[in-house]
C-alpha cells in the first residue's frame, strides 16, 4: 500500500468516527517507510492532512503494513505498543485516546 492510499484510507476511517465527545486531539503518524500525516480532532470534527503537525498531542511511529492493520482493526494498539511495533512520542494517554476512537467506529 502506498502513502497516498493510506492517507485516503485514514480519511475514510475518520469519516466513520463519531468524535462528538472529543474536544481536542492531534496525533502525528510517522510512517517508517517515509511519509507523515496527522489526525486532528477539534470540536468533534476530524481532519486528516499529509504533513507534520507541530502542536501535536503525541506522535506515533509505525510501519505502513501495521498502520494499515491498525486502521482495519486487525492490530490492537496496546499490543502493538507492547511488542514495539508502534512507538509513542509524547502523551501516551492521547495515543490511547486515538486508538479508542479507531476502535469505536
Amino acid at each position: 500500500m502506498t502513502f497516498d492510499e493510506l492517507l485516503a484510507k485514514t480519511r475514510e476511517v475518520a469519516s466513520q468516527i463519531d468524535a462528538a465527545g472529543t474536544d481536542f486531539l492531534a496525533v502525528q503518524v510517522n510512517l517508517k517507510e517515509g511519509g507523515v500525516l496527522y489526525v486532528e480532532v477539534k470540536n468533534g470534527a476530524i481532519t486528516v492532512e499529509p504533513y507534520e503537525y507541530n502542536d501535536r498531542s503525541c506522535g506515533i511511529t509505525i510501519n505502513m503494513k501495521n498502520y494499515d492493520k491498525l486502521l482495519d482493526g486487525k492490530l490492537d494498539p496496546v499490543l502493538a505498543f507492547t511488542l514495539r511495533k508502534l512507538k509513542v512520542d509524547g502523551d501516551v494517554g492521547k495515543a490511547l485516546e486515538f486508538a479508542n476512537l479507531l476502535k469505536a467506529r
